[in-house]
């Protein structure tokens, strides 16, 4: 039997996956700012090493999933074959849209209200989006013969991240009855792509 199957066929979690459960009932039994790392450690039965092995940082455990859904995006991008990179870029963040697991919803954006996370939610969401603003501009500029950094790249990256980063809070607040992700992140992308290769 596989090692990575529980007893009936079912997955056997990840320890990232329970240090995240963990986090996730503490935050919302005292707050966000309450909870130590310690105590999702605790929780979770592991040590505090042990959570450092998965996450650099207590708000890395509220992307667990985003993380996952964007892990493979570079490369999506460097296997593309599409002439138009906008296209390109489109169609690498349909694929990260489609491989993403549906019951996979971000309780982090769900209940950020509720766990009191506030600013720290804004800031790891920045955090999360420059670190792939950077991969696809320089995509970007690879393709055209840009600098990452110029006015085209930056255009680009900006434009299509921020249409699907809004796309997918709008596919976590329509609740369960959502359609899949994928659908959210077409129907945001299309306009911006056509609006940008029209302009170049």
């Amino acid at each position: 039997m596989d090692e990575t199957m529980r007893r009936g066929g079912r997955p056997r979690r990840s320890s990232a996956e329970v240090l995240a459960d963990a986090a996730a009932e503490l935050f919302l039994e005292q707050g966000y700012a309450r909870t130590t790392v310690d105590q999702i450690a605790a929780r979770a039965g592991v040590s505090r090493a042990t959570f450092f092995n998965y996450f650099g940082a207590k708000s890395d455990v509220l992307w667990l999933e985003l993380d996952a859904a964007v892990a493979d995006l570079p490369a999506f991008l460097a296997a593309s074959t599409e002439p138009s990179p906008v296209r390109a870029v489109e169609e690498a963040l349909l694929a990260a849209a489609r491989a993403h697991d549906p019951e996979q919803v971000p309780w982090a954006i769900a209940q950020a209200e509720v766990m009191d996370i506030g600013s720290e939610l804004v800031a790891s969401v920045a955090a999360r989006v420059m670190a792939q603003h950077g991969a696809v501009a320089a995509f970007v500029g690879s393709r055209t013969g840009e600098h990452p950094m110029s006015l085209w790249p930056q255009t680009v990256s900006g434009a299509m991240l921020g249409a699907a980063a809004a796309a997918f809070g709008v596919w976590v607040a329509d609740g369960v009855g959502r359609r899949t992700l994928v659908e959210y992140v077409g129907a945001a992308l299309t306009p911006v792509a056509v609006g940008l290769d029209a302009h170049r």
